[in-house]
């Protein structure tokens, strides 16, 4: 079942959040990794919200410790998102 991933990041800007993608080898609108199905961010008054959906938990968690860990680690942010999961009902993409 699909599982949306609600990450609130504070203290960290936009400009460090392109700096992890960058670092990960992804764009701005890019596909997005195996497993990903949906994935925006914005900027909130403390830092930055990051909303995913993705196939399963296990895929998440597993691209976390492999990419966005290091990632984060690598550009020097210190701090660890507060992470929700929700089990998604529906999910809808543009056809």
């Amino acid at each position: 079942m699909a599982v949306a991933v609600i990450q609130e990041f504070e203290g960290v800007t936009l400009d460090q959040y392109d700096e992890v993608l960058a670092h990960m080898g992804l764009t701005p609108a890019d596909a997005g990794p195996p497993g990903s199905l949906f994935h925006w961010v914005t900027a909130t008054e403390n830092g930055i919200l990051i909303t995913d959906v993705w196939e399963t938990q296990e895929g998440f968690a597993a691209f976390a410790e492999e990419s966005i860990r290091p990632s984060v680690a690598a550009i020097g942010i210190d701090r660890e998102p507060a992470i929700t999961f929700h089990e998604v009902h529906n999910h809808q993409t543009a056809g």
